[in-house]
């Protein structure tokens, strides 16, 4: 089976900063597109959308610039960058301006998940997110499950946007806590203009313990609240080796989904994510 994987990251230190992965010493190095192609190595992923990775803010533009040049090398499977982004800022428009145009940029993302709770509720942070319509840009949103209402507000002001919720809403798969998170995912899941990516629920489980088991009922609940037209694979290397190999990964969720057909599963490891993520 063919796989999209709408969530990979690459970072080079040598090239960027990326100041919290000093509390991270498992992912502490360089991870560039020669890692990632060993680790995706006979799981027939033909391509990728890279997400930001929450560089230090002095190196958002360059960042940005140095992954939509890597997209437009024929050497590697990157079709579509999602780029780090400051809508809190009034100057976003203006950096929006400078990267704006480039057939491989399909969104932006500002992880949310590490700051504080008004970040995303912001005036300024709402009108700039809703004109990425205007740029036929997408958003991805990265939160903790309990700010998942505070997408929901940020979604319903933000009518003509499409928006991809990252991890799953980021549940406690450890702690096996799926209340209050089950009702804010079928909540979300109302808005027809959000999909929901089915990535880094490993990362969230116990790193020497976790079954597929512990992940099948988050999964089976976000595959339930949105259909199977509107979730998307996302391998979330390489945070997902502080649990798993890709590999692992994948093969829990073909697991995990073997019961639905392999019609379904063509449309979660890779149909939607051509068509949610616009690419060629």
């Amino acid at each position: 089976m063919q796989i999209v994987d709408t969530h990979q990251h690459l970072w080079d230190l040598d090239l960027f900063r990326y100041s919290w992965l000093n509390s991270l010493p498992a992912l502490d190095r360089s991870f560039r597109m020669s890692d990632y192609l060993t680790a995706a190595e006979g799981l027939s992923v033909v391509r990728s959308v890279h997400l930001e990775a929450d560089v230090d803010e002095l190196y958002m533009l360059r960042e940005t610039q140095h992954l939509l040049a890597l997209a437009d090398q024929p050497d590697n499977p990157l079709e579509g960058i999602v780029a780090c982004g400051r809508p809190e800022r009034e100057d976003f428009k203006s950096y929006l301006d400078q990267i704006a145009g480039h057939p491989k940029l399909k969104g932006i993302r500002r992880v949310l998940h590490t700051q504080p709770d008004d970040v995303g509720q912001g005036v300024t942070f709402i009108k700039h997110v809703a004109t990425l319509a205007s740029y036929g840009l997408s958003f991805d949103i990265c939160v903790l499950a309990r700010q998942i209402p505070i997408a929901i507000k940020l979604i319903s002001k933000c009518p003509d946007v499409a928006f991809i919720l990252d991890h799953c809403g980021v549940p406690q798969v450890k702690e096996n806590n799926l209340d209050p998170w089950r009702a804010y995912i079928a909540e979300i899941a109302k808005f027809p203009n959000v999909s929901c990516k089915i990535s880094g629920l490993v990362a969230y489980a116990d790193p020497q313990r976790w079954t597929t088991e512990d992940l099948r009922p988050f999964v089976e609940h976000v595959i339930a609240s949105f259909g199977w037209d509107r979730v998307l694979f996302g391998s979330d290397w390489p945070v997902c080796t502080l649990s798993a190999s890709f590999r692992q990964w994948v093969e829990a969720l073909q697991k995990i989904t073997k019961g639905a057909g392999e019609i379904n599963q063509r449309k979660l490891f890779s149909e939607n994510a051509v068509r949610v993520y616009r690419l060629s």
